[in-house]
């Protein structure tokens, strides 16, 4: 019996019923790369300021690691200085020319790994990004003045090889025990803002909790964009894990990064104004933004006239209010090995997947959260 075959078959009124729009205290646990960059700790801390709203019964850390994507670009900027033979090189350099310029402007050696990696955050194995990341996840609730290091779990030090090797880890364990307590009408959220290696593990060791758990994700573009540019950080990590996501069946609320959750831009001013100095966590926030250890891999060497996308915000903004994160049904789509989307003629389980966001009442929301820690 193959893995897919395992996994129980819902009816579309069972997926109407578990994936309505979220209402009142939800149950919830968040799989998380924390430390990759600075959106994680942004949504932490609002997640853990709308305690009203989220009852956070674990945090999982997931892998990370950009090393083959900057690999991709080092491979694109031998083809830019030798030059282009084949469609499959040109298409490359296409995909990162621009970044090139960017780093060539700045002075910055796309094969220099100090230059591009001063902080040794980004250039690491996905072991030792899960790390980082479970260090970041305790930094961050110390920051908040939360206990919480009894619910904070090590996720996978790798990444999904097999449908047939799921990896187990003290997160799985966890989502696995967790989920099996819920119910359709009072579901565990699963809120996943990073690979969906951790995720997908729980999955395919536990099929039968796809009956009681809502996976939101946040990644790549709308299901209608049939072609892409690139794919997104949290869809190309984990290949295999994202497919499972949409093969499953699990019950899923996928929130596109590209279009929608990129609206979530922040600048500098903002953060000075309504984050800076609101409590520790405001500080540390603010710390990150001017820290920001992607600012030198793209080359950005200043802030005039920039800002930077909060993406994962945009999960919590789905269960503290849907109405911020417009949403709609649809049939699940398949994803294929290169992250493009594709239907077939007969059509799929349902999903449910955000077409918008009220990005002003999300920071609203947000900083007057901070705004309370400063009185």
């Amino acid at each position: 019996m193959s893995q897919l075959a395992r996994f129980p078959k819902l009816s579309a009124e069972r997926y109407r019923r578990i994936l309505r729009e979220p209402a009142g205290r939800v149950r919830c646990v968040i799989d998380t790369d924390t430390r990759n960059e600075i959106d994680d700790q942004y949504a932490l801390a609002w997640a853990f300021l709308s305690r009203d709203k989220l009852q956070i019964e674990g945090i999982y850390a997931a892998p990370y690691s950009f090393q083959e994507r900057i690999n991709e670009q080092r491979e694109a900027d031998r083809i830019r200085q030798r030059g282009s033979t084949s469609d499959e090189e040109r298409a490359m350099l296409a995909r990162h020319i621009g970044l090139l310029r960017q780093l060539d402007e700045a002075g910055i050696n796309v094969h220099d790994d100090r230059q591009l990696d001063p902080q040794g955050t980004v250039l690491v194995s996905p072991g030792r990004g899960m790390e980082l990341s479970y260090q970041e996840i305790l930094k961050v609730c110390d920051k908040l003045d939360v206990d919480f290091s009894d619910r904070v779990f090590r996720g996978s030090d790798r990444y999904l090889a097999s449908l047939d090797e799921p990896i187990k880890s003290e997160a799985v364990e966890h989502l696995i025990a967790t989920a099996k307590t819920a119910t359709v009408d009072d579901p565990l959220q699963v809120v996943a803002i990073g690979a969906a290696t951790n995720v997908a593990a729980a999955l395919l060791l536990a099929p039968e909790i796809i009956e009681t758990v809502v996976v939101s994700w946040t990644a790549g573009y709308p299901t209608t964009v049939m072609d892409i540019v690139q794919p997104s950080f949290n869809m190309e990590q984990d290949v295999l894990a994202s497919q499972l996501l949409f093969d499953s069946g699990a019950p899923l609320v996928y929130l596109p990064g590209f279009h929608v959750g990129a609206q979530l831009s922040l600048s500098l001013p903002e953060v000075e104004s309504w984050v800076r100095g609101k409590g520790e966590i405001g500080d540390y926030l603010h710390w990150l933004y001017i820290n920001n250890p992607h600012h030198l891999r793209q080359g950005f060497v200043d802030h005039f006239a920039r800002s930077w996308i909060m993406w994962d915000l945009i999960n919590f903004a789905w269960l503290i209010n849907p109405a911020w994160t417009p949403s709609y049904l649809t049939n699940a789509p398949y994803l294929s090995a290169d992250c493009r989307w594709y239907r077939r003629a007969q059509p799929r389980h349902l999903m449910r997947e955000a077409l918008d966001i009220n990005r002003d009442a999300i920071y609203r929301d947000f900083f007057g959260k901070l705004a309370a820690l400063d009185g």
